[in-house]
């Protein structure tokens, strides 16, 4: 696959950008990065994108596929090489799409929640209530991976991809306010599914370092 036939447009912050990059070198696609205005967005973004307005933005043969969970499975259908990313099953897709909708609609949302809460017990509050979430993963993890490493199975999945891309933003909150949300002795399998998501070949080199979205949330911290 030519380069200048799949165009990728974001920022390398973006764990919904990360989905995206993780699908593509999934299936060995290779592609243009362009980088996106942050504070001013550009004209290709709002051209591309006119409803939602936001990134991640996907050309392929010029044409612009929006919002990361569409592009996941545009990029399944698209390109039938390399390893599958929803399941085979229709079943075991309607699953994954569940759980996939469950984390960006409900558990995610949370993290912005923890970090516009203001004083201790708020932010213990919010924190309560993500815990409750990840019981909730931990327990749809146990069932869909059937004993394996993955969501996916013996591999990385649609779950996978769509939950890992935001532990990086996850472990900012662990590093500045040294609280735990994955908590091993609470979410043990969701736990260790996290190391060895961030550990994966297929991921390791996409998902923003902890360290790098720590300096991005100070500055935002500033400026709040």
């Amino acid at each position: 696959m030519a380069t200048n036939c799949v165009k990728l447009l974001g920022v390398w912050a973006s764990p919904y950008v990360n989905r995206v990059e993780i699908a593509l070198k999934m299936k060995s696609i290779e592609y243009e990065f362009i980088q996106e205005h942050v504070l001013n967005k550009s004209e290709l973004l709002l051209k591309s994108n006119p409803v939602y307005k936001k990134i991640p933005v996907l050309f392929h043969d010029e044409k612009p596929i929006c919002e990361s969970l569409v592009i996941l499975q545009y990029i399944d259908e698209a390109w039938l090489n390399g390893p599958s990313i929803l399941p085979s099953v229709p079943y075991d897709r309607a699953i994954a799409r569940f759980w996939a909708a469950y984390i960006d609609e409900k558990w995610y949302p949370l993290v912005a929640e923890y970090r516009n809460a203001e004083g201790k017990e708020a932010k213990a509050a919010v924190v309560e209530k993500m815990s409750e979430g990840n019981l909730l993963l931990e327990e749809a993890f146990m069932k869909i991976s059937k004993g394996k490493s993955y969501f996916g199975g013996d591999s990385i999945g649609y779950v996978d991809i769509v939950l890992g891309s935001l532990l990086g933003w996850v472990k900012v909150i662990e590093i500045m306010d040294e609280r735990k949300i994955l908590d091993e002795t609470k979410t043990p399998s969701l736990a260790e599914w996290a190391e060895r998501f961030c550990s994966d070949n297929v991921v390791k080199d996409i998902i923003p370092q902890p360290e790098k979205l720590v300096g991005i949330y100070r500055k935002y911290l500033e400026v709040k």
